[in-house]
């Protein structure tokens, strides 16, 4: 039997008013997002002020990029994990979420331990196919092989926050963020300045951090008396829900690793232009994730939004809730874009000084921040389609229009001797042209085809 606590989240996202339930859903998740973002942002303040641009280079550049590329596949497929247990909560089958929430623990240990592998192997590989700058490659070495020991937390901490947002709950993730956020940046003060243990100390704050939220969380489910409870003997793989996870989150996985493949082209690229534009690109990537955190907060609750809605069989609130998040989107993505583009210098000087440095990041945001609202609709078109059950369309549109668009435009700058700004420009033409794909296919209505065979 469900909690009353669990009822009223439920009741809320399927039957309270559309604006005020995206919101409810919305700001937790931002929050959250914000405070992940903070554990690498901090290692790179810390070590940009107390080490050097060396360092603060180290921590982003490369290093980011193929973090990204690895554990971006993993996160992707928790996604649809996340949709089906949505859709089984919302049709109140309380058997179908207790076998989905263990096959999704079962899959997440099992690619820790092959990620962490492989991480770990392929660094050096990857830094030196990435032209990384000598003065670079020693600490990002250090840096990303302490962090793929750890990786496996990383994977169960989204696991954790994607089950409790699949049935309406974003705040207990966001607490436990807070809490672990400030300890990573305590760490990393302790670590980097006092013990002087460089980037590998910052590398190490991380991993502690993260093992500490995927812990809290794991305990969260574990103590739950709701059908989303986990039991430790009952964690196996079941295959047919397995397969229906794998259908949803393969896709997003894939376009996870497409988007980071096209980024690991640009970052090649950049890195031929020195360790001063390779710092400012890491302070820029830095402060950029402020943009993409608001907007993978509102594709998180279009997601889990559109995938109850769907059990509940209530598609007309579907569409209503997508028209009020993309309005909502789009006054977030002005409002953001107006701040970062007036006070981006400022916020660059807190993560280095150094006069290059500056100047690089500065000449980089002024290329893409006015034009961020042209990746609103990829963001929560996208989002909803995912929580419909078609992830596989929205993964192939982005692959053309975004990752192949990119790879294209990054190979014809560089023949023609182009500059770094030349290759930031790629980001708004790409998001561009994919949102009217976007918007193409949603007007056609076709996404909607698993959500009707559900309502027959």
């Amino acid at each position: 039997m469900r909690s009353e606590k669990a009822m009223d989240l439920h009741n809320g996202i399927t039957e309270g008013v559309i604006w005020k339930q995206l919101l409810k859903f919305f700001f937790p998740i931002v929050l959250g997002t914000f405070f992940q973002q903070l554990y690498n942002t901090a290692d790179a303040i810390v070590v940009g002020n107390f080490v050097g641009k060396e360092a603060l280079a180290a921590v982003g550049g490369s290093t980011g990029t193929l973090i990204n590329l690895l554990v971006g596949f993993f996160v992707g497929l928790s996604s649809g994990a996340t949709v089906i247990i949505s859709q089984h909560y919302g049709a109140n089958d309380p058997d179908g979420v207790s076998r989905s929430v263990h096959t999704a623990v079962a899959m997440s240990l099992l690619g820790g331990v092959a990620l962490s592998v492989l991480g770990y192997l392929f660094t050096p590989l990857g830094l030196r196919m990435m032209n990384t700058p000598q003065d670079v490659v020693g600490g990002a070495t250090t840096y990303m092989r302490i962090y793929f020991i750890g990786v496996i937390f990383v994977l169960i901490y989204n696991i954790g926050s994607g089950i409790l947002r699949a049935i309406g709950d974003s705040r207990r993730p966001l607490y436990v963020l807070i809490f672990c956020c400030l300890c990573n940046v305590v760490l990393d003060i302790l670590f980097v300045k006092a013990f002087r243990m460089g980037v590998a100390g910052a590398a190490v704050a991380t991993v502690i951090t993260e093992a500490v939220s995927s812990l809290v969380l794991l305990v969260i489910l574990l103590r739950s008396r709701d059908s989303y409870r986990l039991i430790l003997r009952k964690i196996r793989l079941d295959l047919p829900l397995l397969g229906d996870i794998l259908r949803i989150g393969f896709p997003a996985g894939l376009q996870s690793v497409m988007y980071a493949v096209s980024n690991v082209f640009i970052q090649t690229n950049i890195n031929a232009f020195g360790t001063d534009v390779v710092a400012g690109w890491t302070a820029y990537g830095k402060i950029d994730s402020l943009f993409w955190m608001v907007m993978d907060a509102f594709g998180i609750s279009i997601t889990t939004f559109t995938g109850q809605n769907i059990g509940a069989r209530k598609l007309d609130r579907v569409r209503q809730g997508i028209r009020t998040c993309s309005l909502m989107a789009f006054g977030f993505s002005f409002a953001l874009s107006g701040l970062l583009f007036v006070f981006g210098d400022q916020i660059v000087r807190l993560f280095n000084s150094d006069a290059g440095v500056v100047a690089a990041a500065g000449e980089m945001m002024r290329c893409a921040y006015p034009y961020f609202f042209t990746y609103v609709l990829i963001c929560v078109l996208g989002g909803a389609m995912r929580g419909a059950g078609d992830s596989l369309k929205p993964m192939l549109m982005v692959a053309g229009g975004i990752c192949l668009f990119r790879i294209v435009w990054i190979a014809v700058a560089h023949s023609l001797g182009a500059y770094v700004t030349a290759m930031i420009y790629s980001y708004p033409t790409s998001w561009a042209f994919t949102s009217v794909l976007f918007v193409v296919y949603y007007k056609r209505g076709t996404w909607l085809t698993h959500a009707r065979a559900l309502q027959a």
